[in-house]
Parts: structure tokens; sequence; C-alpha cells
């Protein structure tokens, strides 16, 4: 197994900064790089409390490759509907040069209605954007000169630079939350996949995952050469009573400005590109950290629990990496390190035989 840090900045402006976070994600991510984890990813997100933060994934990685040697940096994800492709193109190939080959880069849809609106975009039109931009960026990539004639951009005769540092270019991720397209679309294109699984819940996105795998392997792409990553919140200490009384305000403050950057939207998006969007988000606003808790969606506790939690979640989806946010709801650094030290130390030797060093795993 592979184990990832994921940076997912939900926290309040009374709690710390822009550049007290930032500066955390830098020392998380040295220290991180240096015990072993495979993976740093970061999102983008605008506006609000819940991920605003970070608008911009490819700047933060950047400052993360300068301080790092071996971990994948992982766009987690990345927007086509939000970015012109030629842009977004060219600034993904800008970083697969500074840090050398490192780069994944995970494509998204985005959820939050607030931010098409701030676009002035149709979130009805998420899939053609999403669809439309991604396939345009591979191709500035991979073909010398570009003539894209779309429903959303147009461009004559682009040849793109820098070009990317891995050839074809750098190994592609797509986020799926609970659309049954978003895990079959992944699996004939040959692409990764990056999901939340509190979101969906373990029972649907279980059956979403084996339905993956089995597309993938219909579609003739080598059987086991696809990868899977899941976020989690994760909170370690020497106590399962500390555990628990840190990871609960954090969490809290995590799901409350969750709650508020949807709230911003009204009335919620009805389309039918997102299936159960509603309902999803009903079911996130109402729950409590001890729901999460409860149902397994956090790995929280000493060592030896998060063990068992990280096996029982493998024994439901089968191989993975689990990408852990260790930095949410103004944790501070030294819960964030601990969490970081803790399990690097006691909990990722319990799966040594089956950990794998960082590789970049051409899509």
């Amino acid at each position: 197994m592979r184990f990832g840090i994921n940076f997912f900045p939900a926290f309040r402006a009374s709690q710390a900064s822009a550049a007290e976070y930032f500066a955390q994600c830098l020392r998380v991510s040295e220290r991180a790089d240096e015990l072993g984890f495979s993976s740093i990813k970061t999102v983008e997100h605008y506006f609000n409390e819940y991920g605003g933060t970070c608008p911009n994934p490819m700047v933060l990685l950047s400052a993360i490759a300068a301080r790092t040697k071996h971990a994948r940096l992982v766009t987690g994800a990345a927007i086509p509907a939000f970015n012109h492709p030629i842009k977004l193109a060219g600034e993904l190939a800008m970083l697969d040069n500074i840090c050398e080959g490192r780069l994944d880069v995970g494509f998204g849809r985005a959820f939050i209605p607030a931010e098409y609106e701030a676009y002035g975009l149709d979130m009805a039109d998420s899939r053609a954007r999403f669809d439309e931009g991604s396939a345009a960026i591979v191709r500035l990539w991979t073909e010398q000169r570009v003539t894209h004639h779309g429903r959303f951009w147009r461009f004559e005769n682009v040849h793109l630079m820098p070009r990317p540092y891995q050839a074809p270019h750098p190994p592609i991720w797509v986020a799926a939350v609970s659309s049954e397209e978003s895990f079959v679309n992944a699996a004939r294109r040959g692409h990764h996949l990056m999901i939340i699984p509190f979101a969906g819940g373990f029972e649907r996105c279980s059956k979403m995952v084996k339905l993956y795998r089995q597309v993938w392997r219909e579609c003739g792409h080598a059987p086991g050469m696809e990868q899977v990553q899941m976020g989690f919140h994760a909170y370690v200490a020497e106590t399962h009573a500390e555990a628990v009384t840190g990871y609960i305000p954090a969490m809290r403050t995590y799901l409350d400005v969750f709650a508020e950057a949807i709230g911003r939207s009204d009335p919620l998006v009805r389309s039918g590109q997102y299936p159960g969007y509603e309902k999803m988000v009903e079911v996130l606003c109402t729950r409590g950290p001890e729901d999460y808790l409860d149902k397994g969606y956090a790995f929280v506790g000493t060592p030896d629990e998060v063990v068992d939690q990280v096996r029982h979640v493998r024994d439901l989806f089968g191989e993975h990496e689990p990408s852990l946010q260790v930095t949410f709801g103004g944790i501070s650094d030294t819960e964030a390190l601990r969490t970081v030290e803790l399990f690097a130390q006691c909990v990722m030797p319990a799966f040594t035989d089956e950990c794998v060093p960082a590789m970049p795993a051409q899509a």
C-alpha cells in the first residue's frame, strides 16, 4: 500500500491566516516526504472557507516541489471548467518540469454551485466542459500543433510550451463522488480514480469502485494497473481519548464551512449531471463528527486502532492509496505532525510487505 497526504484548507480565518496555513503545509510536506509518504495532493476551490484558500493547486504544489524529493505531487483536482485549456495545460506542464516528472494530474468537475455562479457558468454544462477541456489539454500535451473548435473553447494552430517532462504526459486521475458515469468514463479512458468515500457512503462507493475496475478490464486496459486514491481525515494520538478529543472540534469546523459553502447557492443545483446531489448534500450537512467516527469514515485513534481501520477499508475497496487530511479545521502543527509521525512509524509498517515506493504510473 501507498499512503499520501491531502491538503484541503477548511478552517476559519480566526484560526489561521493564509500565509500561516501555507507555511504549515510546507512543513508537513517536508516531513511527510522524509517519512516515505508517496503523494501530496491539494485542491482548487474558491471564495469560501471550505477550500477557497487554495484557488490554484499548481502554485502550492510548486512550493512543495522545492521542499520535497520523492513524493508524487497531485492536483486533486484541477478544474477544466474554470480554466482555459491552453493556460491550464501550460501551467501543469510547467509544474511537471519544475518537479522533474513527479506530477500526477487530477481533473474534476467541481460540485459547489456558488463557484459556477461566480464564473457565470451553467452547472448543467459541467460534464461537457470537463470532457472538452480535459481532452483538449491532452492534445496540447501530445500534439505539436493543435486546432480546437469546441462548444466552449476555440483556438488555432497552438504549440504548447513548455512540453511536459513526462512522456507522453503526466498520469491522469479523475475525481468522482457518486455519479456512475464519472466512474465509467474514467475507466474507459484509462484514467486513475480519486474519491472521497464519506461523500457517497462506503456501500455505494465500493460498488462504484468495483464497476470502475470491471469497465477498466472490459476496455482492454491491463488488469491491476488502475489506481484508486481515497481521501480520509486522519488524527492519530497516543491514546484514544486524545485522538477523539482533538478530532471532533476540527471536524466540526470542516463540516460547518462545508455547509456554509453549499448553502450560499439557493436553490441547490437540480441537474441531471449530478444525480442525487441534493440528498448527498443533505446527508453531509446533517452529520456530526461522531457520525464519521461511527461509520469509519475517518482514521482516528491510536496507531493500533488506525491499523485496523485501514485494513477494514482495504477489505471493502481492495487495493488503494489512502490520502490523509491532517491539517483540517484549524489543527495545529503539533497535532498534524504527530499524526504524520505516528502514521509513518506505527501504521505504515503494518503494511510494509505491501508498500511500494512512489513511482510514475502512466495512465
